[in-house]
């Protein structure tokens, strides 16, 4: 990290301060974040987390030299078993496909992948490494067919979260067991049954607890300790919390996480997004009919810390805010250029001020006063400025156009047809025009230097 460049500041849920990051390893910055679990088609509230990790990974790829991006998939949950039993399909086949369309998705939305994506399935045997050597320090123990972490022997649990024990088991949804020691113990091991998916283990056929998943798969590829763990803050408490306690346990000399970001979960309409409601929308359904860059832009227009109201004007302000930005592009003498400009420095600090996207896009709403004025720097600074964020990474031309299969030609002879109409001070053909090609949704915009068309 050179010393002229901006230097970044998180808030860590920990310590509920926002303070300056400091990696432990400047040359090799380590990130973990919890990825899904594959049961069903990915909702906007996953999305944002998973924009806001890939905010974050792309600024520390552009301070640091390297960067180690971890996010998990989780394949082996007991909603998966339910899903696969009311689809009456094999596991594999709903792991597999919503994997799949968990990626294409992501892409969609132009969040470029992690390092290493390891499955749960794929680690068990290091989840059981961790699991013996928890009780064999006396933080686990057998009991039902279960393995289970004690929370009593872990001083500093609720730590994370800020909240005592007490409000902890109030606030949780607190499986009732008699075969816990204390109500609060969450599962390490539990058994399985004949239909239901299990590994052979000292404890019995069985599978791994949610928790312990991600700690067992962090230290295998990131170690003892590493420099940022996120999720959304729906994950604090319990998920994050277990953790962070099993790991600490297990590995008492490392630090686990030494910083912790969580993102402010998403409204729809002002509302909690719920089926129930009937709000709940997946990232397909928003892009039936909505660029995926527009909704990649509705995601960044608010901080990461601050709730997000999702709405469908907020969808147009955000495509109308990329129509001016691709506008402003135009300018360049080639658009699809390979360009060495890098975002400019106001820029990367408003993002190093704790991810600050609202400030972040107002620099770029300067840049593309200056390019729309004419400036040609200003325009190669906010191309970098985009990308840099995951952003403008088409040409104006497909923008405005699109990629569908339309005849140019046949436009461009209606424009000529509707240019000739207008000198002849026809205006009902020149009108009609206009709405003939509105009607296959193309619209015509009128400017000094002619008439121009674009997809509506």
């Amino acid at each position: 990290m050179s010393d002229t460049m901006p230097r970044l500041s998180l808030h860590d849920s920990k310590s509920r301060k926002t303070v300056a990051f400091t990696p432990l390893d400047p040359e090799n910055v380590r990130v973990y974040y919890c990825g899904p679990t594959v049961y069903d088609l990915a909702h906007i509230g996953n999305l944002r987390a998973m924009v806001t990790a890939d905010v974050l990974v792309r600024l520390l790829r552009h301070l640091y030299p390297r960067v180690t991006y971890v996010r998990n998939i989780t394949d082996v949950d007991d909603k998966i078993n339910a899903r696969a039993r009311e689809n009456n399909e094999p596991i594999s086949a709903l792991t597999a496909r919503t994997i799949r369309d968990f990626h294409d998705d992501l892409v969609a939305v132009a969040i470029l992948p992690p390092d290493i994506e390891p499955r749960a399935t794929h680690h068990i045997e290091q989840m059981q490494r961790m699991i013996r050597e928890l009780i064999d320090n006396g933080h686990a123990y057998e009991a039902g067919g279960h393995v289970l972490f004690s929370v009593a022997d872990y001083p500093d649990y609720g730590e994370l979260s800020g909240r005592s024990a007490d409000d902890l088991m109030a606030g949780a949804r607190v499986e009732v067991a008699d075969y816990k020691r204390a109500p609060g113990d969450f599962v390490l091991w539990k058994p399985s049954d004949a239909d239901t998916p299990g590994w052979d283990s000292p404890w019995g056929r069985g599978r791994p607890g949610w928790h312990i998943e991600c700690s067992a798969m962090s230290y295998h590829y990131l170690g003892e300790s590493f420099d940022i763990h996120g999720g959304g803050s729906d994950l604090l408490f319990p998920h994050h919390e277990n953790e962070r306690a099993q790991s600490m346990c297990c590995h008492p000399h490392g630090r686990f996480a030494n910083h912790w970001v969580h993102n402010a979960m998403l409204l729809v309409d002002g509302e909690k997004m719920s089926k129930s409601l009937g709000n709940f929308l997946t990232v397909r359904d928003v892009l039936r009919d909505t660029p995926a860059e527009a909704l990649r832009l509705l995601l960044l227009r608010a901080q990461y810390r601050s709730v997000l109201n999702f709405t469908r004007d907020g969808l147009d302000d955000a495509r109308q805010t990329l129509d001016r930005f691709y506008r402003a592009l135009a300018v360049l003498p080639d658009a699809q250029a390979a360009d060495t400009t890098l975002p400019p420095d106001s820029f990367v600090a408003a993002l190093c001020e704790d991810l600050n996207t609202p400030a972040a896009l107002a620099e770029m709403h300067a840049m593309a006063d200056r390019a729309l004025a004419g400036d040609v720097q200003g325009a190669r600074d906010l191309r970098a400025a985009g990308h840099l964020i995951g952003l403008l990474g088409s040409t104006p031309d497909v923008w405005f156009r699109g990629d569908a299969q339309v005849d140019g030609a046949k436009i461009q002879a209606l424009i000529d047809e509707r240019l000739a109409a207008r000198k002849a001070r026809d205006f009902a053909r020149a009108d009609a025009i206009r709405d003939e090609l509105a009607q296959q949704g193309i619209v015509l915009e009128d400017g000094p230097g002619g008439t121009t068309w674009r997809k509506a």
